[in-house]
């Protein structure tokens, strides 16, 4: 989201989540979680999305030096099936550089990894690093079981979008200064984006709306 500035205390402080509705309102199917992570907590990632947004920076980086480099990373069903089991994981790495704001690519490429990182603080704070990882996993297996079922390719576009929803849900009156002059809280941005994405939705491909759902 290029062109964005928040209140970076509000992450910092431990008091924010305690204090609000979002954390208070958080469904119980969260129970079984923690007993899962008793069991295997040892499997969490911490700094999960601090790491993915390095390796995007670097798929960005190879990108420029060898064009054509993100064809061989893309989550494409016929080429995973062919051996290149690598893309299962690689496709989380594709950098989006679509932006609504003229920007050269590697400016939305850097607010891009930003935003993720920013996001990953978050809901890690929010979550703690184990429902973190469990979320982000059950995104991607999801998003693989889509690609397969219709036998196309797959981006991570979908994963990401489920990461912000979920930091909307937990922190929605965090504002942000798009262009750093228009103040928009969380929530406005998600409840834009989920009738965006509706409407992307209702007139999309099935493999959209599998990827979607």
């Amino acid at each position: 989201m290029p062109g964005w500035y928040t209140q970076p205390s509000l992450l910092a402080n431990p008091n924010y989540l305690k204090g609000s509705d979002a954390f208070a309102s958080i469904p119980r199917i969260m129970t079984w979680l923690d007993k899962l992570e008793r069991r295997i907590g040892f499997l969490a990632i911490p700094g999960l999305l601090r790491y993915v947004g390095f390796l995007t920076a670097l798929v960005f980086v190879l990108e420029k030096v060898n064009p054509g480099y993100l064809r061989l990373l893309d989550l494409d069903p016929v080429a995973v099936m062919h051996g290149e089991v690598w893309r299962l994981v690689t496709y989380i790495f594709i950098p989006q550089m679509a932006s609504m704001l003229p920007l050269p690519d590697w400016v939305n490429v850097a607010f891009y990894i930003l935003f993720l990182w920013w996001m990953g603080n978050g809901l890690e704070s929010a979550w703690g690093a184990f429902k973190l990882t469990i979320f982000y996993l059950l995104g991607m297996v999801g998003t693989t079981v889509a690609a397969f079922f219709f036998g196309a390719a797959f981006s991570n576009l979908m994963l990401t979008a489920s990461l912000f929803f979920a930091f909307a849900r937990f922190y929605p009156d965090l504002v942000i200064y798009f262009a750093y002059i228009l103040p928009l809280k969380v929530k406005w941005i998600a409840w834009f984006s989920a009738a965006v994405l509706l409407v992307q939705i209702a007139v999309g491909s099935m493999q959209f709306r599998a990827a979607a759902i």
